[in-house]
């Protein structure tokens, strides 16, 4: 073959292989290289020299040329050179493409993009079995990866992933912002395809969005539990007003005014109120943004109408179909001329020390000692209203305790002989908010001494001796008297007996004149 002019241009394209002790995974393309040499090269002579990916001084790494025309190179380290003899020389009109594989090895861990905590914003409507949000990470290796949910993670049952391959979570049960505004969940991939099975965790913090799904709630409310739900449980409004009279402006309520809010916190939807249609409500207005509520007709009589039960509704501005329904009483009260009064300014009281937890107080003569304070304003002075306590201040309250019905109880074992003390005691009005005082003073007695005689007693001339044959005299003259009635009773009864028997006899002779008398003989009182 005559020599060329110029040198051949031979393209040699290259697919390197890379092959470890460990493992012979399947081809990857490495590129192709293109390179110069001239026909009728000598043996040896430099093809192309390898990449760095090439090095044969990797550990475990071995180069191999591969395809129909390897035969014409072999390889030396990192350099591919030219392989002739001298029957076989290189032809400028031949082309050879040198293939150099190279063999993945699983050198890459999968890792989830961006930072180490995910967020993920759900709204607490999201349907359950729903695709709620997606992880998806990465492998260099191109190892396929399947991803799991961590069940040691805090909130792990309320997700799940039914496509391992996909990486989308699914909701597993409802959210609730009222109770939880965030959750939080671990993925893992893990590497499928390959022995080690490298794997990566990624946290998910989940925030809840609120939805409107509450309705409005009457505060304050009261907490309970039902099969696990927390229900607010509306209160019941209560307000006072006197008969024949009108107020100036909206009336005052208790626990508090009147008021609702939407029960979804994030939200806080706008709130009408509204009175619901009855046979007193007409009497009333109520505003319908601040829920006040004013009586616009005076009520005549408390007798005839002691009080008035309003039904509030409170609905959603944006949605009528949510809303809430209270009680709201009106107490209709008699007009209040007369504040409560005791009838002495003074009280005098004993009480014995003794090993007793709690004794009642004791006046003049060993009675009880009860305080009534007397209100005009009703029948017999009693007001059913009308509330005792002790004043605060130097009452010695963990001593001493009224009850509400007016008795003074005393700690007796923490009370010692010839102790004195005075206490102030306050009655309230709870209608009308009047007040009134009075004073007890108090004397510690012996154990088992009697309480002393009332001063006013001692000089009408009745001893204790001569109120004791009195008390005993009446009681044997009422032993008499019944004895006496006793015996009458009983000869009015035998009387009557005795009658009835003589009448059945007369009737029987009269209808049967051979009816023997004998059985209709009285029969004697000892017989019977």
């Amino acid at each position: 073959m005559a020599a060329p002019s110029c040198p051949a241009l031979l393209a040699t394209c290259l697919a390197l292989q890379l092959a470890t002790a460990a493992r012979g995974d399947g081809c990857s393309g490495f590129g192709n290289l293109f390179t110069e040499i001239p026909e009728n090269s000598a043996h040896g002579s430099l093809v192309a020299r390898l990449p760095a990916a090439g090095d044969t001084g990797s550990a475990g790494l071995q180069l191999c040329l591969a395809g129909a025309d390897a035969a014409w190179f072999y390889l030396d380290g990192r350099s591919v050179r030219l392989n002739v003899s001298a029957g076989r020389a290189l032809d400028r009109e031949v082309e050879y493409r040198i293939i150099v594989q190279v063999l993945n090895e699983n050198d890459n861990r999968p890792h989830f993009q961006g930072a180490t905590i995910l967020t993920h914003n759900v709204s607490e409507l999201a349907a359950v079995h729903s695709v709620v949000f997606s992880t998806q990470a990465e492998d260099a290796d191109g190892d396929t990866l399947m991803y799991v949910i961590d069940t040691a993670s805090p909130d792990a049952r309320f997700f799940r992933i039914d496509l391992p391959n996909s990486g989308k979570v699914v909701l597993a049960r409802a959210l609730d912002f009222e109770s939880r505004q965030q959750l939080e969940v671990v993925v893992t991939a893990v590497e499928m395809n390959t022995r080690e099975r490298f794997n990566a965790s990624a946290r998910v913090r989940v925030n809840v969005l609120d939805g409107d799904d509450q309705y409005p709630q009457f505060l304050p409310c009261t907490p309970r539990t039902h099969h696990g739900l927390t229900v607010c449980t509306s209160p019941v409004y209560t307000a006072n007003v006197t008969e024949g009279q009108l107020q100036g402006g909206p009336l005052s309520f208790s626990p508090g005014s009147v008021y609702a809010e939407d029960g979804d916190r994030g939200l806080r939807a706008a709130i009408t109120y509204s009175l619901l249609a009855g046979q007193e409500s007409g009497r009333f207005h109520i505003d319908n943004m601040t829920g006040a509520i004013t009586l616009l007709r005076a009520v005549e009589s408390s007798r005839s109408t002691p009080a008035i039960s309003l039904s509030v509704m409170a609905s959603q501005v944006n949605d009528a179909n949510k809303f809430a329904v209270t009680q709201a009483v009106v107490r209709v009260l008699a007009a209040n001329r007369h504040p409560p009064r005791f009838a002495h300014p003074t009280y005098r009281a004993f009480v014995p020390a003794g090993a007793r937890e709690a004794a009642l107080l004791l006046t003049f003569g060993g009675r009880v000692l009860a305080l009534r304070a007397h209100d005009p304003d009703f029948p017999e002075g009693v007001n059913p209203q009308v509330r005792y306590s002790l004043r605060p201040g130097a009452n010695h309250s963990q001593l001493f305790q009224v009850m509400p019905n007016g008795l003074l109880v005393a700690r007796a074992d923490r009370l010692h002989p010839t102790q004195t003390y005075r206490l102030q005691v306050l009655a309230r009005d709870e209608e009308s908010g009047e007040t009134s005082s009075t004073a007890v003073e108090l004397e510690v007695l012996w154990p088992g001494q009697a309480a002393p005689r009332d001063p006013s007693e001692v000089g009408s001339g009745r001893s204790p001796l001569n109120m004791g044959v009195l008390a005993g005299g009446l009681g044997a003259l009422l032993l008499l008297t019944a004895a006496i009635l006793f015996l009458i009773m009983r000869a009015m009864k035998k009387r009557q007996r005795q009658q009835e028997t003589a009448d059945r006899a007369a009737l029987a002779i009269e209808k049967h004149p051979n009816v023997s008398l004998r059985w209709f003989q009285p029969v004697s009182a000892g017989g019977r």
